[in-house]
């Protein structure tokens, strides 16, 4: 199955910490939504986790992942579901224009606020993923003001 991360799943290597097992990687976009981090994170009330936001002729760029059907149960779990994260099905474009239904997770109503920003330690597991964004989407990624630790 695949499954598309646009946030710390981006990371391969956390990927393989957490035990999901993947067979493919590859650069995809989402169409008519736009990247946040308004996803309240648990341990900081001033840090935001990723999330999409539907928006007319938006587009956020991630990795899908081609994993067994058996590790989505372990996604769902590193991904809060259902109390944080709603699993949601999407449609993906691929390198040559190619379209591919994929599943990707959207942040619960009640765990979002305005005014989050990511930590620079969120944003690197983002950068991980860099070798299959665009140049314009990892200077758009580069160009995030973190939160601010101290």
């Amino acid at each position: 199955m695949k499954y598309f991360a646009y946030g710390s799943n981006m990371d391969p290597e956390k990927m393989r910490e957490r035990g999901i097992g993947f067979s493919q990687r590859a650069r995809a976009i989402l169409k008519d939504y736009r990247l946040e981090f308004n996803k309240k994170a648990s341990h900081n009330p001033r840090e935001g986790y990723a999330n999409i936001v539907s928006f007319q002729k938006g587009i956020v760029e991630g990795i899908v992942y081609e994993i067994r059907d058996a590790d989505l149960a372990e996604v769902d779990r590193f991904e809060g579901y259902p109390n944080h994260y709603n699993r949601i099905d999407v449609k993906l474009l691929l390198k040559h224009g190619q379209a591919v239904n994929a599943v990707t997770y959207i942040a619960c109503p009640n765990k979002v606020r305005d005014g989050l920003k990511p930590s620079r330690e969120y944003l690197d597991h983002l950068m991980a993923g860099r070798d299959l964004l665009s140049e314009s989407y990892r200077r758009k990624l580069e160009a995030l003001q973190p939160l601010n630790e101290w």
